[in-house]
């Protein structure tokens, strides 16, 4: 079993930062991309920040310059620092990882974590 475990969330001013935290365990035998997505209520999840394995990066426009995402291979744990924060980040942010469970497993397979608030105060 594989599980992806999010940690960081909470209640921060405009302004403020948080730093999000997500541990892959389990079964691993090797994860290619993790991802950040956020959802709002009402509203479309929708992808906030990307790192491949080699480490290249991409982020939503909206978030570009004041996050940043980050991992740990040896750790199976990938960051997300939130600078600036502003009321329209205040979502449920999931963490998102491809992970190939087994040496003999055909492909990656897509895991989420259970989410974890922010919440930004005006």
């Amino acid at each position: 079993q594989v599980q992806l475990l999010e940690s960081g969330g909470g209640l921060v001013q405009t302004g403020g930062s948080l730093r999000l935290s997500c541990a892959a365990s389990g079964s691993i035998a090797s994860i290619n991309a993790m991802a950040w997505y956020r959802q709002a209520p009402g509203k479309q999840r929708e992808l906030v920040a990307r790192i491949t394995s080699g480490g290249s990066t991409d982020y939503a426009d909206s978030v570009k310059g004041r996050f940043a995402i980050a991992r740990d291979s040896a750790k199976n744990t990938a960051y997300l620092q939130m600078n600036s924060l502003e009321p329209e980040d205040t979502a449920v942010y999931f963490c998102n990882a491809e992970i190939k469970p087994s040496p003999l497993s055909i492909g990656y397979r897509n895991y989420w974590g259970q989410g974890t608030q922010v919440t930004v105060s005006s």
